[in-house]
């Protein structure tokens, strides 16, 4: 089973499954086609993470994030009068995508078919076009001055069906076919990148490989383990909300109000530092701690929001997950950062720069300070869950930006806690933290847990009105809105998968055979 943000990624998946391929196949081949499809979420010119878990051995973490290139000058930017990095216009806030070495890492470990086969789907709609989203559609006018956005402009008005080919996407697929990482970093992308960087990157920052295995984070939260990647990943806040979480009277009915006030004061209590925290190289098992999570579990008010704040001085994701038969799972998350990232795009292959840089901080001496060769910290959080005895429970991943870990908690409780199939969970009414004075989704902890909650219109009526008398400040949005992320799970029901993909995406789907 394969589910993702896009149809034709998860048709393509299902195809190399079919045609005896491992779940790492199934789920390079539908990244690969969301590169193409859906370069407004996500690309070769982004980031990758992924949880792999093979039957009899705990779930690995991949970590293809890239690093800041070797003209990296905090000062130069600071000096400039930035106090936070360049939001977008900004080669600077351009790491080298690692995305490509993300896929060549995971096919070589885990991968069975060609690498021909597994990325043909993705050449093919690039060479020979596909139907636009609707999201897609909704997405390129904030593009559409761009020369390099011709791909998306040159059909005409776009609108969903409108065909769409990517002629230069389709050389750096061949490319990567015929010579691996150097048809890509070293190719017509590499060079473009280049001068595109005019000195931000060499090409000693481009012949290192981003791709790196990892042991997986855990931690036990309803009678499963539950697994991410370490930092730079975010991911151990979805681990450690779980923990407190779970110690909590947290009712198994959602509509109970007490529902959503519990786990949004899960939620704060292990983010608040998080801007404090988290960099390239932080022990996620120092953030897992049990005497740290526990000091947070107790300062949890059952019946009031808890007062937390201090200033600290001074979405474009997609999700997918695939299961094969022998039960291998893949939760993979792949990221510009925001939509159409940097709206940067390398020219001739028209390629999309992410803007993962703003992860970076411009406080000097930060941890998690802009610096040549370091990772920013990365708000992509792939999960899988796994039995007590080690076997596969499911996969599940989002985007979202900063509240990834908020809608993988609410899903992991209904569907461990409540006993919700996928698509209920997926479909439910969803809450988020928002900072009052941020509309990035990006720096949701830059005061330190003090957070607006903003309430999806489907969510049930209870929510508003309970957490609004126990001191939380409250918002309400559309029902169905892309701002709660969109999510995927496969989970393993007996002797069989179910799984469900985001009904708010409107172009998602699962498949199984």
């Amino acid at each position: 089973m394969v589910s993702a943000v896009d149809h034709l990624a998860a048709q393509a998946g299902i195809a190399m499954l079919q045609a005896g391929g491992t779940a790492a196949d199934a789920a390079v081949s539908a990244s690969a086609v969301l590169a193409v499809t859906s370069q407004h979420m996500c690309g070769m010119g982004g980031d990758l993470y992924a949880v792999v878990a093979v039957p009899g051995a705990d779930p690995i973490a991949l970590n293809a994030s890239g690093r800041a290139g070797s003209g990296a000058d905090p000062d130069r930017l600071r000096a400039e009068g930035h106090v936070t990095m360049p939001f977008r216009g900004d080669i600077r806030s351009v790491p080298v995508p690692g995305c490509v070495d993300g896929w060549l890492a995971l096919h070589q470990r885990y991968g069975r078919l060609p690498l021909e086969q597994v990325v043909g789907p993705a050449r093919w709609y690039a060479e020979q076009g596909f139907p636009a989203s609707a999201t897609l559609a909704a997405s390129v006018s904030a593009i559409a001055h761009l020369p390099e956005a011709a791909d998306f402009t040159a059909p005409g008005p776009i609108r969903a069906g409108t065909l769409i080919r990517r002629p230069g996407v389709g050389r750096a697929l061949a490319d990567i076919t015929a010579r691996g990482r150097d048809g890509f970093y070293g190719g017509e992308f590499g060079e473009g990148l280049l001068r595109l960087g005019g000195g931000e990157f060499t090409p000693a920052d481009l012949e290192l490989a981003s791709a790196e295995w990892v042991p997986a984070l855990a931690i036990e939260a309803w009678g499963r383990r539950i697994w991410t990647a370490p930092p730079n990943s975010q991911g151990y806040l979805t681990l450690a909300g779980a923990w407190i979480a779970c110690g909590l009277p947290l009712p198994s009915n959602p509509n109970d109000d007490r529902w959503p006030h519990l786990l949004i004061e899960a939620s704060r209590q292990a983010a608040y530092d998080r801007d404090a925290v988290l960099h390239d190289g932080a022990s996620g098992a120092e953030l897992l701690d049990a005497d740290r999570l526990g000091a947070r579990r107790d300062g949890v008010d059952l019946a009031r929001a808890a007062v937390l704040g201090g200033t600290f001085g001074g979405g474009g994701t997609m999700a997918l997950s695939a299961v094969d038969q022998d039960r291998m799972g893949v939760s993979l998350v792949q990221s510009n950062a925001s939509g159409f990232g940097a709206h940067i795009a390398v020219p001739g292959v028209r390629i999309f720069l992410q803007n993962r840089g703003i992860g970076f901080s411009l406080r000097a001496g930060h941890a998690n300070e802009y610096r040549a060769g370091r990772r920013p910290a990365h708000t992509l959080c792939p999960t899988t869950v796994t039995n007590l005895d080690g076997s596969l429970a499911g996969v599940v991943g989002t985007m979202g930006g900063d509240s990834q870990p908020q809608i993988l908690l609410q899903l992991l409780a209904r569907w461990l806690l409540g006993g919700q199939p996928a698509g209920d969970a997926l479909a439910a009414g969803r809450w988020a933290l928002r900072s009052p004075t941020d509309e990035t989704h990006f720096n949701t902890w830059g005061d330190r847990g003090v957070v607006e909650v903003t309430i999806e219109g489907q969510a049930p009526a209870s929510w508003a009105a309970g957490l609004e008398r126990r001191g939380h400040h409250t918002a309400l949005a559309p029902a169905w809105s892309s701002s709660f992320g969109y999510a995927h799970m496969v989970t393993v029901d007996g002797d069989h998968l179910a799984g469900a993909a985001d009904p708010r995406s409107g172009s998602g789907a699962v498949a199984g055979y």
